[in-house]
């Protein structure tokens, strides 16, 4: 059994299809966890999502940013974007079969010694608090009043985290944490604007996983999400964070990390995407 970790997808079906072919993936003996995202902005949202969800228990995803628009926008909570590349979902008629399936994928996966999330963690929570918090959104998102989650998931506050925080304001902390974060300011607040990899990031701003006393310093983590950040090389390693999200839907690659159980061994697979070898998809 051989088990891997993908970065974002984003409508990427070829490139996925041409990995999974790579490291020669076989469902019926390995498992890949899928870190968020797989759908928008590519070129096969559709056909992504369904050769996904085909893999049934192989494939085991988290929820991105991406994936969590494609619901609001299905809910008409958030207008369609100009580069969104959703139209195929919403316009399926089993549209809410593919809603109810992404709905119910966490937002955090702790398994074979690997702390997996799309995009960051607050620095004062350990790998069972991460878990623990990401639940609480998960059983919203799985509940029978999931709709009202969306209406009240979108904005930047607050800024800092809190074991105090209720309602609304501790899931959309949760979700903006766990599905946009990348960057603290200095004082130890929420910057969700700055995209940059670090090296060209304004000053005073420290990513996620290099801030100070971080709880999570001696987990693996893998993470997606980041583009400008994630592959083999990524500044995060060297905190035991896997960036994954090697920019394939920007021209870039799509990265695989197969690793061994309790995380002992790696090893880094990529295919460039459609869009670097001038290919259609």
């Amino acid at each position: 059994m051989a088990l891997y970790l993908i970065g974002d997808l984003q409508g990427c079906h070829s490139a996925l299809q041409r990995l999974l072919q790579a490291v020669g993936f076989s469902p019926s003996r390995d498992t890949v966890y899928l870190l968020g995202d797989l759908v928008n902005r590519g070129p096969q949202s559709l056909a992504t999502l369904d050769a996904v969800m085909a893999l049934g228990d192989a494939a085991r995803s988290i929820l991105g940013n991406h994936d969590l628009h494609l619901m609001a926008t299905h809910l008409h909570v958030r207008p369609p974007a100009k580069q969104d590349t959703i139209a195929d979902i919403l316009a399926h008629p089993q549209v809410d079969g593919y809603i109810d399936w992404l709905r119910h994928q966490p937002l955090v996966r702790h398994a074979h010694g690997v702390l997996m999330v799309h995009a960051g963690l607050w620095p004062s929570w350990t790998a069972d608090k991460a878990v623990l918090y990401a639940q609480e959104a998960t059983t919203a998102l799985q509940s029978s009043g999931w709709r009202s989650v969306f209406y009240s998931m979108y904005g930047n506050h607050p800024e800092r985290w809190s074991d105090g925080l209720t309602g609304d304001d501790r899931l959309r902390a949760i979700i903006n944490i766990c599905t946009r974060m990348r960057y603290l300011r200095a004082d130890g607040t929420l910057d969700l604007k700055t995209t940059a990899a670090p090296a060209q990031a304004p000053a005073g701003l420290v990513p996620w996983y290099a801030w100070p006393d971080r709880a999570t310093a001696h987990q693996p983590v893998a993470i997606g999400h980041w583009s400008t950040l994630g592959g083999p090389g990524s500044p995060a390693q060297a905190h035991k964070v896997w960036a994954l999200d090697s920019g394939c839907v920007w021209g870039g690659a799509l990265t695989a990390l197969r690793f061994t159980e309790g995380f002992v061994h790696t090893e880094w697979v990529q295919v460039q995407c459609e869009a670097a070898q001038g290919v259609g998809d």
